[in-house]
This record gives structure tokens, C-alpha cells and sequence, in this order.
């Protein structure tokens, strides 16, 4: 399991939102660029970056930051936001990105996934984006009638090999996250699972870690460690069982 920095970015800017709202948004860098850099000092195995403005135009918005984000750092890189058609996805992963995050064209459209799996096979990650049971879409503006371990399921049958499985009411509120429906999903399927929403201090890592789901590959926090609640390089040796 490791431990992935989340870094949202709106308008060129490192912000954080709450429960995904845009209108409950943190400001903490104006610089992703050195933010970036942080996070691997402090020894981050890979980054989580996503276009927020890109989730909620449907299109790429942020694409020079994150080149240069892909360009100051060593480690591996998953992009997501707004990646809703084959060139966007294309033009990322020709950029460097070592994976590109799909959400909700992922499952309104199995013949576009069907083809970026295809083509890009492990690249192509899928987020599943969840309040309760139901999974959310549209930049988790809607609720959909979607069950979230069912749609897992269905990603799995087509060839996915990881997952953001993500608690939309926990995302940004530095509360606990709910430990029931996530090992309901690690039990639903055998590909990878990466965890995010409420991942906000060692207890939480250790719970996760005493999880002992082979297919827990890592998890997602971002204002724990912006807010400095969670420190990255003691959250790594939990992860890593040292």
C-alpha cells in the first residue's frame, strides 16, 4: 500500500474542495510546481493530480501546469479530470503521464473505454466516485441510480486493472473514512483499489493497512497533508510496515 498526494488544481492554483463542492474551495499554493517537488522530497512514491477545471468543463484545462508538473518530478504520475475523448487521454500519456484517470464516459460509453483499453491498457484507471452506495458523475454534480460495487464489478469484466474507489461525503472533511464500504469493495473485486475521501491521520492509514487487502494498492489524502495533520514520511512507513 502506499500513500498518494492529491494535487487539485483550479485555475493554475493548488486548492482543495469540499465534498467536491466548487464552491467550498481552500486556496493552499500557487505553485503546483513546487508542491510537487514537496511531496517527493518527503519521499511520495506518486502523485494524483486532477484538473479541476478540466472535470467540470468535460475538457483538459490545466494541461501546461501539469506538464511541467510531469517534467520537475521522477515519480510516476496519474492525471485525471475532464478526460472524456481519446486525444485528451493520448496527448497526456505522449506528455509523460504514467496514467490517466476516466470517470463517468467510462461507464456511459463501454465502447470508448473498450477502446482506450485497447490501446492504452494499464494506463487507463477508472474512478468510481461514490455517495452511499450510488455512484456520482458529471463532477459529482449528480447522483446516479449506479450501485458503486456493482459498477466495479462491471469495470473489472471489461479489463480494468485499477480503480479510485472514492467517498464523495468524506472527500476534503478530514473526518474518518468509513472502513465498511471500502472493504466491501476490496472483497467485490481482485484488480487494484486505490482508496480516497477522509484519509486523514496515521490512525487512519494504520486501519486501512490492518485492512490486509492484497488489492489495496494505495491510498489518496490531500488536505491532511496540506494542513500539516498528516506528516507523508510517517505515513509512508505505516503503509510500508516499517
Amino acid at each position: 500500500m502506499i500513500i498518494i498526494p492529491a494535487i487539485d488544481i483550479r485555475g493554475g492554483r493548488v486548492v482543495r474542495l469540499l465534498q467536491g463542492d466548487f464552491s467550498k474551495e481552500t486556496f493552499y499554493s500557487g505553485d503546483p510546481v513546487e508542491m510537487a517537488k514537496t511531496w517527493e522530497a518527503q519521499g511520495a512514491w506518486m502523485l494524483h493530480v486532477v484538473d479541476l477545471d478540466g472535470a467540470l468543463t468535460g475538457e483538459p484545462k490545466n494541461l501546461n501546469v501539469i506538464e511541467a508538473i510531469q517534467k520537475s518530478v521522477d515519480i510516476p504520475i496519474e492525471v485525471g479530470g475532464g478526460l472524456r475523448t481519446e486525444l485528451a487521454v493520448e496527448s497526456l500519456l505522449d506528455k509523460g503521464i504514467s496514467r490517466t484517470i476516466i470517470g463517468t464516459r467510462a461507464y456511459t460509453d463501454e465502447k470508448f473505454l473498450k477502446g482506450l483499453l485497447e490501446s492504452f491498457d494499464e494506463k487507463i484507471i477508472v474512478g468510481i466516485d461514490a455517495a452511499g452506495d450510488n455512484v456520482v458523475a458529471d463532477g459529482w454534480r449528480s447522483t446516479t441510480s449506479i450501485n458503486a460495487i456493482e459498477l466495479a464489478k462491471r469495470m473489472e469484466g471489461l479489463g480494468v486493472s485499477t480503480i479510485i474507489y472514492t467517498n464523495v461525503l468524506k472527500d476534503g472533511t478530514l473526518e474518518k473514512p468509513q472502513l465498511e464500504p471500502i472493504e466491501d469493495m476490496l472483497d467485490a473485486v481482485e484488480i487494484d483499489v486505490i482508496i480516497s475521501g477522509g484519509i486523514s491521520s496515521l490512525e487512519d492509514i494504520k486501519d486501512l493497512k490492518a485492512l490486509d487487502r492484497p488489492n489495496l494498492y494505495g491510498v489518496i489524502t490531500g488536505k491532511a497533508l496540506y494542513e500539516g495533520k498528516l506528516n507523508l514520511t510517517e505515513a509512508n512507513k505505516v503503509a510500508e510496515g516499517a
